[in-house]
């Protein structure tokens, strides 16, 4: 997995060049697209989030397409129309900004329950259907959405079954002095943005998504990372617990991450590390834990807490 190690690192160098000081967010991304996964990005406005995705599309070489969620979104805006030219007395498909490899659902709570469904089959299908037309979208296939924890008015909460098709949820947050400082200098005079060439071809990555599955995971870890997911059900504070589908996507990250830190096999503390991103988004904590004001994050990290580790006999 050396080789996977290698592009990992040139692809988060050159996105390194725009994002500073985040280099655990640059590499769960790259988990993210190794998994073929989906990042919903929740965090407040002018962190960088838009920023972080055109990197990554640059550095793959990937198509990148904006959607700007808004209440009066339709879900042809999304996904195409079909229009009649008369020139040709035909109808004609013109495609909407999904049908690129890499697309950015900004603000994503914004829009109406009914636009929002129109990326679920999006999402899980890689295809999307317009006037009963079913057409296949292009490979690697990634959105990026982001919604704004803080300014609630006038927004759609996303429903669970949304929510449970995007592989992780991540944040942000704000730099640190240092890198507020060095972000100013690098933007002084050019955005880095500009100056971004491709590290990767598509072809390469869809490749690297094929090796990822081979990287080994032995019998007593795939039993660990059941039993963390079973666990989420069982606990006091959670009312609903994590999915089938989370337990799927944290076997996958794991193996990922491990290929991205140069190893053929996986390692107890993959998942740990997986553990919070993968599975937070997918808890619904009961009412008395929300009265405590208690965060999902850390009930989960106090789940992985408690889970027997397997050791090497």
């Amino acid at each position: 997995m050396s080789d996977i190690q290698q592009v990992a690192r040139r692809v988060q160098q050159n996105v390194a060049r725009v994002i500073v000081g985040k280099d655990e967010v640059i590499e769960l991304c790259l988990v993210a697209l190794l998994c073929e996964g989906h990042i919903l990005f929740e965090d407040v406005p002018g962190i960088g989030k838009t920023t972080l995705a055109k990197a990554l599309a640059r550095s793959l070489g990937c198509s990148f397409s904006r959607i700007q969620f808004t209440p009066d979104l339709l879900p042809s805006d999304v996904t195409g129309i079909s229009f009649f030219n008369q020139k040709t007395q035909e109808f004609e498909f013109r495609p909407g900004p999904v049908m690129s490899q890499v697309v950015l659902a900004d603000e994503i709570n914004r829009a109406t329950p009914r636009t929002q469904s129109a990326l679920l089959e999006c999402m899980q299908e890689r295809q999307a259907t317009v006037d009963g037309v079913t057409r296949p979208l292009p490979r690697p296939f990634m959105v990026l959405a982001t919604q704004n924890p803080i300014e609630l008015e006038g927004t759609f909460p996303l429903p669970e079954a949304q929510v449970d098709r995007f592989l992780m949820r991540l944040r942000l947050g704000y730099p640190s002095e240092a890198d507020e400082g060095e972000i100013l200098r690098r933007y002084e005079r050019e955005d880095p943005l500009a100056e971004l060439t491709p590290v990767l071809q598509p072809d390469e990555l869809l490749a690297m998504q094929q090796q990822v599955r081979t990287v080994h995971v032995e019998d007593d870890l795939r039993d660990y990372v059941v039993q963390v997911v079973r666990a989420t059900r069982q606990h006091q504070a959670v009312e609903l617990g994590a999915s089938p589908r989370g337990a799927l996507f944290l076997y996958r990250t794991a193996q990922a991450l491990a290929a991205v830190r140069g190893r053929d096999f996986v390692l107890p503390d993959d998942v740990k590390a997986l553990a919070p991103p993968v599975l937070a988004h997918r808890l619904i904590l009961n009412p008395e834990a929300r009265l405590r004001g208690r965060q999902v994050e850390q009930i989960v990290q106090e789940i992985v807490n408690t889970v027997p580790v397997p050791v090497e006999s």
